[in-house]
């Protein structure tokens, strides 16, 4: 049986509100086949975790008899702790730091493809209780085979680690270019043009419309995360990876078309995440095959590239996604973004006032995987301000390089602190960890 992820719909102010206290917290056709390699025998079905690592109740302090005198010795009892700080408290390092990794199966399992959830995700998951998965148009098969895939991978999340079900995220960002579940074929869904045409409008209640058809069918699926919308302005239009994935070449009609999708994707119940932060819009490289340089000025960044994303955040967006790009006339680092605490904690956090997940780009993409070893290139990332590593090549060598520099002294455990807090309340705002 599918057991839905998310059983309430968020509204705006509460997504807010949930998400706002995070840093005070310190795959092909329709015909089903096993492609798990599973063995012979088949895996149990999973049983539901009685243990979901939050389910201690506050203790309430017993009240004191009406005519008795106040104890002037008596010490202040401890402050009662939320549900998140219980469980971050709870956690050991290691646990602290898959929550960090946002993997696909097959980076999981390390399987070639992966359609189901059984025996090897159980046992992959018990070394690496992670905090995501991410599925492309490979891992979905069939109607109910990707129902079954997502809700049985959140079970048995349930039963790892801490208890901290995982995230299941796509990219669904609408139109001919990126719609994994829409182009399936294996899912009566509404399908929509590109967003430049929905930008062209003129009208964001068309972004609107989009959010919510989209937020509402993959939550119904069991997803939730989308990487949408592009909050990236199409400024160059001979931009090989962009173009029409863009709203608009205007940063403002960007804007308003963000902050509705957000909006309306909140609303739906399925967290969204703006990408490409600081802005892909500019480039001319490709930085699935190799490094990308954007040479807009702080001020042209501030006035345009960020504009949507300060959109996306006033809207609520839980998750910014931060590309490769280098920005040698705005960071002068010689860093591709996502290794940038000038990009990242500076302008997105300091400047954008952005207090959610900060995720990265794929980490095996070429701008990154061709200069920098795995270890190096997540602990960069976590020292420069990032929260969550999407698809490094070695999940494995990403989690141990992390956990060597906080007993290094490189990365102090109240920085992991800070990540994992802002992921517990995502996962709160979600519906996957109790509020």
């Amino acid at each position: 049986m599918c057991l839905p992820l998310i059983d309430l719909k968020l509204t705006r102010r509460q997504a807010i509100k949930v998400l706002g206290g995070a840093s005070a917290l310190v795959l092909g056709g329709c015909a089903a086949k096993d492609a798990e390699q599973a063995p012979a025998d088949p895996a149990p079905a999973a049983e539901p975790s009685d243990s979901t690592g939050s389910d201690a109740q506050d203790q309430a302090s017993a009240p004191a008899d009406a005519g008795s005198a106040p104890d002037q010795d008596a010490q202040p009892g401890p402050v009662p702790q939320t549900t998140a700080q219980k469980l971050l408290a709870s956690m050991t390092l290691e646990q602290k730091v898959a929550q960090m990794l946002f993997v696909t199966p097959e980076q999981l399992t390390g399987v070639e493809l992966a359609t189901v959830a059984g025996a090897l995700t159980r046992d992959a998951l018990t070394k690496l209780p992670i905090g995501g998965v991410i599925y492309f148009g490979a891992n979905i098969v069939g109607n109910q085979q990707l129902r079954d895939l997502l809700s049985g991978t959140v079970e048995l999340s349930r039963g790892a680690g801490a208890g901290i079900p995982v995230f299941t995220g796509v990219d669904e960002e609408g139109g001919t270019l990126v719609a994994r579940v829409a182009k399936s074929g294996c899912f009566d869904v509404e399908t929509f043009q590109n967003m430049w045409w929905i930008g062209q409008s003129g009208d964001p209640s068309r972004a609107a419309y989009v959010g919510t058809s989209i937020g509402s069918y993959l939550r119904d699926i069991g997803f939730s995360v989308d990487f949408a919308p592009d909050a990236d302005v199409l400024t160059n239009p001979e931009n090989p990876v962009i173009g029409h994935r863009s709203f608009s070449s205007d940063p403002e009609v960007c804007a308003q078309m963000v902050s509705a999708e957000v909006t309306a994707m909140l609303q739906a119940g399925t967290l969204p995440c703006a990408k490409h932060f600081p802005g892909h819009g500019d480039t001319q490289g490709d930085s699935h095959t190799g490094t990308v340089t954007s040479l807009r000025t702080a001020d042209d960044l501030h006035s345009c590239e960020y504009v949507p994303f300060k959109a996306a955040i006033d809207a609520g967006c839980p998750f910014i996604m931060v590309g490769h790009i280098q920005t040698p006339n705005a960071a002068g680092d010689g860093l591709p973004a996502k290794l940038s605490r000038v990009m990242m904690t500076e302008a997105l956090r300091g400047r954008l006032g952005f207090t959610g997940v900060v995720i990265s780009d794929s980490m095996s993409m070429g701008a990154i995987a061709q200069n920098f070893e795995p270890e190096d290139a997540a602990v960069r990332f976590v020292q420069a301000g990032g929260d969550m590593l999407l698809m490094p090549p070695d999940p494995w060598a990403a989690h141990q390089g992390i956990i060597d520099a906080v007993n290094s002294g490189s990365i102090a455990e109240s920085r992991i602190d800070e990540s994992v807090s802002r992921i517990i309340a995502a996962k709160q705002a979600a519906g996957l960890v109790d509020a």
